[in-house]
């Protein structure tokens, strides 16, 4: 039991060091603080806010994946080689998609609500 309380100790000390390191991070987290405040002002329902937390668990799991990949990498090539910048570009690339469905998500959710107000 103590090694199973250990390792959720490590995997919130690893949260940590993501969110107090990488710019990335903080923008992840403005948007989302941005979409909770929306979604109070909006009323969405319990699907939509399911939607949304599905959204930003994606794209903080995807960035914490890509911040260990950049450090992985860093640390076994630490000179510039072709197959370690193929891989934290991949690695980046794999945010982005997420970013862009979860960014789609935020829309077919707000957008018909906003326009309700126009």
């Amino acid at each position: 039991m103590k090694k199973r309380i250990k390792s959720f100790g490590f995997a919130f000390k690893g949260i940590k060091l993501v969110f107090g390191s990488e710019a990335n991070m903080k923008i992840h987290l403005f948007v989302s603080l941005l979409v909770v405040i929306c979604g109070f002002i909006f009323s969405i329902s319990s699907i939509e806010w399911m939607m949304c937390i599905l959204c930003f668990g994606l794209v903080f799991g995807a960035e914490m994946i890509n911040t260990s990949i950049e450090n992985i990498v860093n640390l076994v090539s630490p000179e510039q080689n072709e197959l370690a910048g193929k891989a934290k570009d991949i690695a980046a690339g794999a945010v982005l998609i997420c970013a862009i469905a979860a960014a789609i998500v935020g829309l077919i959710i707000f957008v018909p609500k906003a326009l309700i107000l126009l």
